[in-house]
């Protein structure tokens, strides 16, 4: 497995600190979020998960932990929408760049809105994914929220 995805260049690029794990991807898990945590060997809302969603239209990228659920219209009314809808997988890729199981906030191919739950900003140290399936960047939600000028918000 690679160790050096555009996430991570991405990071560098920034001199934000970070440490890569890897993790058993599995691909017939229905909540990857979750799958990690459990191969991670941690609690699942330590895992944030990087959806792609459309808010009134337009590409966002929405971080939430993996033991949650977005209300869409909290997320819509956080970045100052009216309605917001899950982004189809396919159009997900083509936008980020990343594989689906894979997508992570950092180094997609457009920079699109982003907007992290509260709750995710809550531990000292959270998971990311880094951009690849089975690879997760443990970082301090305050530096993925800076690196992202992240909209911070109640979005379960």
């Amino acid at each position: 497995m690679a160790k050096k995805t555009r996430a991570t260049d991405a990071l560098d690029a920034a001199s934000v600190t970070f440490e890569l794990r890897t993790y058993d991807y599995d691909p017939a898990a229905e909540h990857i979020g979750m799958q990690a945590a459990e191969s991670l060997g941690v609690s699942p809302h330590l895992v944030v998960k990087t959806l792609m969603a459309l808010v009134d239209g337009k590409p966002v990228c929405v971080m939430v932990p993996s033991d949650r659920e977005v209300n869409m219209k909290k997320l819509a009314a956080a970045l100052g929408g009216k309605s917001a809808q899950m982004m189809n997988p396919a159009d997900a890729e083509r936008a980020t760049g990343y594989h689906v199981g894979g997508i992570s906030p950092f180094g997609q191919r457009r920079k699109v809105p982003a907007a992290i739950d509260r709750a995710g900003c809550a531990p000292e140290r959270i998971f990311l994914n880094a951009g690849q399936r089975g690879l997760q960047i443990h970082i301090r939600p305050a530096d993925a929220t800076a690196m992202l000028n992240a909209t911070i918000a109640e979005l379960t």
